[in-house]
């Protein structure tokens, strides 16, 4: 579907707010009441959303893709790694009706911080310059989709996220 090539930046922020919304939506309906997101102002830190719950912070990047894209990895700032519980997630979505999942998640347990992210390759910009040369972005590493735990529903996730 050309309109989510076209409209990303517009598919991104809606992506975001579904996914904090079925975050939401679930902490509701298991009556836990106690889910709180907070988003930066700048990103310049490697995440996107912070959200806590029974005293469980998580620094969180947001990745995304439609079902059956081809994308086999994800460029991460390394900053992420000094966040609390940094983590990545990278939610699927149905192009059709948006519906959300499968979600693949690469962390530590609540509480832990992230992995050191400088094992991983060092990303290269996806441009060139004028003679083609893509540049290395030191602080940006590449992670491919094996690292990450796969799961299939948002209780699987939110689980992942604050249960200890």
């Amino acid at each position: 579907m050309e309109e989510h090539s076209l409209n990303s930046s517009f598919r991104e922020k809606l992506i975001e707010h579904l996914f904090v919304g079925e975050l939401l939506k679930f902490s509701w309906i298991n009556q836990d009441f106690s889910l709180e997101v907070s988003k930066p102002e700048v990103d310049n830190s490697g995440y996107d959303l912070i959200v806590e719950s029974q005293g469980v912070i998580r620094h969180i990047q947001l990745k995304s893709a439609f079902v059956g894209a081809k994308t086999s990895r994800q460029n991460v700032n390394v900053a992420l790694s000094a966040k609390q519980s940094g983590c990545i997630v990278w939610v699927y979505f149905d192009q059709g009706n948006l519906k959300l999942g499968p979600f693949l998640f690469f962390g530590n347990m609540p509480g832990e911080p992230l992995s050191d992210l400088t094992e991983f390759k060092i990303a290269r910009h996806t441009k060139g310059d004028a003679k083609g040369y893509k540049a290395e972005r030191p602080n940006i590493r590449t992670i491919n989709k094996g690292k990450f735990k796969h799961y299939e529903t948002i209780k699987e996730l939110y689980d992942a996220l604050f249960l200890k």
